[in-house]
């Protein structure tokens, strides 16, 4: 899917979800997609793998967004890595920017690969918001709504609406604003500094 912005600038942002077969990873990708390409006016790839395995087993799916034409359609560096497993969180943390972020579900990712993490139980939260664990990937897509910078929470909920399986829009919705409000409620500010790319290869 594509749409274009007019102001003739070529920004690109990549973000990629990782998790097991299952989780709704390929749903909350398609609606990242969805929410820049069709609301935000960006230009979008969107694309998933799965692991040998199909459901249980490791998935990941990545949305590429830019203001211009994209002519690579995959990752090349993450600036938002979301695992919401440790196999996940180990198989995917790979081309990761110095100033990307991590945010990993601490309900089942216990070892952490960067300092640039924010680390909340979303699994918990889904089940004690809507207790459903399937709304676990509607609450991590809250938090991706918050801490990137081109895709709004607005956006997102529109999407949402638009591509929740019949009947689940309003607690897909309630999931995703409990995602949002428990990002919101952190202190940012205290994350590491990005490290420059030549600062860390002297490390």
């Amino acid at each position: 899917m594509t749409a274009a912005k007019k102001d003739g600038s070529d920004d690109r942002y990549e973000i990629r979800l990782g998790g097991s077969g299952g989780q709704g990873i390929i749903l909350a990708a398609v609606i990242l997609a969805e929410a820049a390409a069709i609301h935000g006016g960006y230009q979008v790839c969107q694309s998933q793998s799965y692991g040998p395995e199909a459901r249980g087993g490791r998935c990941k799916a990545e949305v590429v967004v830019a203001t211009g034409e994209i002519d690579y359609p995959q990752v090349i560096m993450v600036d938002i890595l979301l695992a919401l497993t440790q196999e996940a969180c180990d198989a995917y943390f790979h081309n990761f920017k110095p100033n990307g972020l991590l945010l990993a579900d601490s309900t089942f990712v216990k070892q952490l690969p960067t300092s640039r993490v924010i680390s909340l139980p979303f699994t918990r939260i889904a089940m004690e918001k809507t207790g459903k664990a399937m709304t676990t990937n509607m609450v991590a897509l809250g938090a991706v709504g918050v801490v990137n910078r081109l895709i709004t929470t607005a956006h997102l909920e529109k999407a949402i609406q638009a591509r929740s399986p019949h009947g689940s829009a309003q607690v897909n919705l309630q999931a995703f604003r409990a995602g949002v409000k428990a990002t919101k409620a952190l202190d940012l500010s205290k994350l590491p500094r990005s490290v420059s790319p030549e600062e860390e290869d002297e490390v």
